[in-house]
């Protein structure tokens, strides 16, 4: 299968992103609109196919100085083990806006192996602290 990736926000497909992020473990039934607003103050990535086909995403929530928290990516079940993933990373992490960035930070409960050879690494899990919401503020009911 043929793909690339874009860091044109142009190019998301976002009703195929949104049915892809209100499924998963991280966004269980997020809002459209929380999702959107998210997306549209975030650098981001997609993968496409020949046909234009949206077949991942990733977004980056930074200030654009210090600090970048890579979240929401995703790639469809059908073009997973191609690499996708890693290379909307890489595409996001290359950005000339985000090359002053000292941290970036990440969270995942299954694919530490496809962020680790691009040094991502659990070492400061004992440093890093969490609060999370009430999901109420973003989910639908």
């Amino acid at each position: 299968m043929e793909w690339i990736v874009s860091t044109d926000p142009t190019r998301i497909q976002f009703d195929v992103v949104y049915a892809w992020l209100r499924a998963t473990y991280w966004s269980p039934n997020i809002r459209r609109e929380v999702s959107r607003i998210a997306f549209a103050n975030s650098l981001v990535a997609g993968a496409y196919d020949r046909d234009g086909r949206q077949l991942g995403v990733a977004r980056v929530a930074s200030d654009r100085a210090t600090f970048a928290w890579l979240c929401d990516v995703y790639v469809d079940e059908g073009a997973r083990g191609l690499g996708i993933a890693r290379a909307m990373v890489q595409a996001l992490m290359a950005h000339p806006e985000l090359q002053t960035i000292r941290r970036w930070c990440l969270g995942t409960r299954d694919a530490h192996e496809v962020y680790r050879p691009l040094g991502f690494d659990t070492g400061n899990a004992k440093v890093l602290m969490e609060y999370i919401a009430d999901p109420s503020r973003w989910q639908d009911s």
